[in-house]
């Protein structure tokens, strides 16, 4: 890296002229001199488990796991409590007279978008089960990668 910012600072350096000539800088070349910058940009495309040794593997799913689990516990909390307080506040607006509700049509009106839901998704399976065999063989090809964002993700749903 710093050879690439010392090309650059010594072109600024430079006197401008009208012509101005550039240096065309080869990533190849560039990533052949440094490894750290083939290991996260290299060619291979294939599974994790080719790039990257196990430790790393472990630490990057186990630190992403651990994120998505805070993130998926503190969003729940907050969306609990806004569906439960707005509950809470409706029954007691109920309570008081504030507010009349139809328990029957709220009733009669959930049963209605259950049949809507049931019909909906017997049209949607051969979406969710392609989505379903992809993620499988995600895992099966990233089986550490995936493991530990697993045990990371119980750990940030537990923090």
């Amino acid at each position: 890296m710093a050879d690439l910012k010392d090309d650059i600072l010594s072109e600024k350096d430079e006197p401008e002229s009208e012509d101005e000539t550039y240096e065309v800088v080869d990533l190849t070349e560039y990533a052949r001199r440094h490894q750290w910058w083939s290991m996260v940009f290299g060619n291979n495309s294939g599974p994790l488990a080719e790039k990257y040794s196990v430790t790393t593997q472990i630490a990057m799913g186990g630190v992403t796991g651990w994120c998505a689990g805070y993130l998926f516990q503190r969003v729940g909390k907050i969306a609990a409590t806004a569906i439960g307080g707005g509950f809470l506040l409706l029954q007691i607006a109920n309570h008081s007279g504030y507010v009349q509700v139809d328990w029957k049509k709220v009733e009669k009106d959930v049963n209605k978008a259950k049949k809507h839901l049931k019909k909906r998704t017997k049209q949607a399976a051969p979406e969710i089960n392609s989505f379903f065999e992809e993620a499988t063989e995600f895992v099966k090809k990233n089986i550490v990668l995936s493991s530990g964002f697993v045990g990371g993700f119980l750990l940030g749903l537990a923090s």
